[in-house]
């Protein structure tokens, strides 16, 4: 057709063989001088900028951290197009969310009410933590338990310790992680009203360090949001893309991906795009 055309390129008889077979004349001079030329090439070249990021990273930026990343390289595009480029045409995907395994009721000792109510800002550091547990899986299909706290300053992750068992010792130890040594005097921390941190044990270390204790209400996930969300993170970008035979392998995996990716490399939405560690006082 193209050399058709070529072949009757003279005034009136272009125009009427180009109406014939219902193409239009810009779309014919387009094509002719290749002016997606520029197009194309930024395109390949961004989708290579995707692959690159996506593997680099091994497979953990969904489209919404991919734009951060980037905007690291001055490429600016809209979260529908990366959304677009990532899992139409690229079929890159992120991994779906398990379901929770049914936990044991422990015996409260005592119940704090919500001082938080979902007031999820912290103007400084090390006023306003976040704690919960969650469990994580061994190819063997056995459990292990995390428990972690978060600064609600920049949400980064100030203790992540994981064991056997889902403890008032281990929120305890994770406590103690986070104070490395430190008085607690001023902290605010919140969490739901499991038994381990309703626990005698785990109220009266909080007591002896000073720090006050809020609980979310029975039953209201929303009431403890950003743990919440960091557990689905450490999820769905981690945990349910490998498989770990041994303890020691999924400890230094946890612990890596909250000190290290999380807090260190890790685009986060609350702080501008920034990883939570560079996030400054106002």
């Amino acid at each position: 057709m193209y050399r058709f055309i070529q072949d009757n390129q003279t005034g009136f008889g272009l125009r009427w063989l180009l109406r014939r077979c219902r193409i239009y004349p810009n779309a014919y001079y387009n094509f002719l001088k290749d002016r997606k030329k520029y197009c194309r090439g930024r395109k390949e070249y961004v989708l290579g900028k995707i692959t690159e990021i996506y593997h680099k990273y091994n497979g953990i930026p969904g489209h919404r951290q991919m734009r951060y990343f980037l905007r690291k390289e001055n490429i600016i595009i809209s979260k529908t197009t990366v959304h677009k480029y990532m899992n139409r045409e690229l079929q890159l995907f992120s991994i779906v969310r398990r379901k929770k395994p049914g936990y044991k009721k422990g015996v409260q000792h005592e119940i704090f009410p919500n001082l938080l109510r979902q007031d999820f800002i912290a103007e400084k550091p090390k006023k306003v933590w976040c704690t919960d547990f969650t469990y994580l899986p061994l190819s063997d299909g056995s459990m292990r338990y995390n428990c972690t706290i978060i600064d609600l300053f920049d949400r980064s992750v100030v203790a992540s310790v994981t064991d056997r068992s889902i403890t008032a010792q281990l929120a305890i130890t994770a406590l103690q992680t986070a104070l490395n040594g430190r008085s607690g005097a001023g902290i605010l921390l919140h969490s739901d009203q499991g038994s381990q941190f309703a626990s005698k044990n785990f109220t009266a270390y909080c007591k002896s360090q000073g720090i006050l204790q809020s609980m979310s209400r029975a039953g209201c996930p929303y009431d403890n949001a950003p743990m919440e969300r960091y557990f689905n993170t450490l999820k769905n970008e981690m945990i349910y893309h490998y498989s770990y035979r041994t303890e020691a392998q999924l400890y230094t995996a946890v612990s890596d991906f909250a000190y290290l990716w999380y807090n260190l490399i890790r685009p986060h939405s609350f702080n501008g795009g920034l990883p939570p560690a560079k996030k400054q006082v106002a």
